[in-house]
């Protein structure tokens, strides 16, 4: 589903930011992917959802290649991709159902479909009562959950999640983390970029750490991450 091939991503001031990543995710998998801040780990999601190229190497994501791929076909390859942030991301002058909606309406999706797709979304993640709200009016957790929503209305095969509980406080951050593994458990690979060590000590989930550009550890579902046994991390 997604793969790394001796990937290299080099920007032009700040030098290498991804050093011969070779990294596989199957379809289906919840994988960690964590390491210090500037490890990497942005760069790498970035390469998915090809907003970056990388400098050597390629990346293939659900049958698109970054080498040949082309511009217009990017957007029907994030078609397949839901992708969620730390900062939520929503249009704070629209509700939480319009904020679901615009992910379909962006993607030209049948009009006479939209409401059911939407109310369908908001269910999955336990909103359907604030479908009328504003993000003001929700809670971070409940903003974070619209987000979830908006990702997956499209049915993607797999979920990007970049720090999704990273300004969120601990009630919130469990409750959107056993919402991705209740979408992982549909069938829907996660792949989770996280600071959060807990979380990985809990969940027993692979775990990609990446350091300096590298990946310098992938243990495997129900392994003892190495980077847990370290000072400092």
């Amino acid at each position: 589903m997604i793969r790394f091939t001796h990937v290299s991503k080099e920007y032009p001031r700040a030098g290498l930011a991804l050093r011969d990543v070779n990294l596989h995710v199957g379809k289906g998998e919840f994988v960690f992917l964590t390491g210090h801040s500037g490890a990497g780990k942005s760069t790498l999601l970035k390469l998915i959802f090809m907003e970056e190229r990388p400098t050597q190497g390629e990346v293939r994501v659900s049958g698109y290649c970054s080498t040949d791929v082309r511009r217009r076909d990017i957007a029907h390859m994030r078609r397949k991709i839901g992708i969620v942030f730390q900062d939520f991301r929503l249009l704070e002058d629209r509700t939480a159902e319009a904020n679901v909606a615009f992910a379909l309406e962006v993607t030209g999706a049948p009009k006479n479909t939209i409401g059911a797709r939407v109310a369908q979304a908001l269910a999955r993640v336990g909103l359907t009562s604030k479908g009328t709200s504003l993000p003001s009016q929700l809670s971070g957790g409940e903003q974070q959950r619209v987000a979830i929503a908006r990702a997956l209305v499209n049915n993607p095969v797999v979920l990007i999640a970049d720090e999704p509980t990273g300004n969120l406080d601990e009630r919130a951050t469990r409750g959107v983390f056993q919402l991705l593994e209740e979408i992982h458990g549909a069938g829907t690979a996660v792949l989770m970029a996280t600071h959060d060590l807990e979380l990985i000590r809990q969940s027993h989930h692979r775990v990609v750490e990446l350091d300096a550009g590298r990946v310098v550890a992938d243990t495997p579902r129900d392994g003892v991450p190495p980077l847990l046994g370290r000072t400092g991390s």
